[in-house]
């Protein structure tokens, strides 16, 4: 109903979820993206209880998050009830088990309405939705109105973390800078990072908006104590580490996030093909 799904299965990179015929993640390395998006945030914050989730329909994303045993409640939105059951069917090495864990809730439902009518607040926000396709569902979860409304709905200290695509050279303005911009003109404290995703075949950028902390200033030491403290191990790709490489931007990259001046907005989204 909302985009074309393929769930296909290869030599490399074993079963993959593919949309509108983009790579959204891979049994082979779903691991380095995921931990990437989540555990930034989660260390970051000093006991996060309340997850505001849009998108992640593979279940990769909730299965990182319920790592935390301080979590209470995921909150999980998705328009494309199809992505989440193809997913919990043939993807079972993504999600292992996360949609049957009590504290995940399930809404289908575009994220953007339901965030809107909420009156629910959370403590951490993590936006894993698809690449803002013109024809695609994930535009409007892109734009300041959308990061306008997820300041509103986070408590004191909360953060915000979302997916804003590609960092490499030929095509980082198209969405990962603007992105960065318009979270930067809403929240006080911003922060960027990036990885490399094999399956992708580049670097992937992330934005991070808080209120408070900032996950940026943690060394790797304190970044491991922390995972020690919450107990969250068997991780295969974060650490502090993997932490302090995270968030150390190339210098192409910091001089494309200070030259860049748009903003993405319900009249005037960003858009890629």
């Amino acid at each position: 109903k909302y985009q074309h799904i393929m769930i296909t299965e290869g030599e490399t990179f074993g079963r993959a979820l593919i949309l509108d015929g983009k790579t959204q993640s891979t049994e082979f390395d779903e691991f380095i993206y995921h931990e990437s998006l989540v555990h930034p945030i989660m260390i970051a914050h000093s006991e996060p209880k309340t997850v505001f989730l849009a998108g992640g329909g593979e279940g990769a994303t909730a299965r990182e998050i319920l790592r935390y045993k301080s979590v209470d409640k995921i909150v999980m939105t998705d328009i494309d009830e199809e992505v989440v059951l193809a997913s919990e069917k043939f993807l079972p090495k993504h999600h292992m088990g996360s949609f049957r864990d009590p504290r995940l809730h399930i809404v289908f439902e575009d994220s953007f309405e339901y965030i809107q009518a909420s009156s629910e607040t959370f403590d951490l926000v993590i936006v894993d939705v698809p690449d803002p396709l013109e024809e695609g569902p994930a535009r409007a979860m892109f734009t300041k109105e959308f990061y306008e409304q997820i300041i509103s709905k986070l408590n004191p200290n909360g953060i915000m973390v979302s997916q804003c695509g590609p960092t490499n050279l030929y095509s980082l303005n198209d969405c990962f800078t603007p992105a960065a911009n318009t979270i930067k003109s809403v929240f006080p404290t911003t922060s960027q990072y990036h990885v490399h995703i094999p399956s992708f075949g580049t670097t992937w950028g992330f934005v991070i908006g808080s209120l408070g902390p900032n996950p940026n200033t943690l060394n790797a030491q304190e970044v491991d104590g922390i995972l020690l403290k919450r107990e969250v191990n068997q991780l295969n790709m974060y650490d502090g580490s993997a932490h302090q490489g995270l968030f150390s931007l190339p210098k192409y990259l910091r001089k494309s996030l200070d030259m860049e001046k748009g903003i993405s907005t319900i009249q005037r989204p960003i858009s890629i093909r």
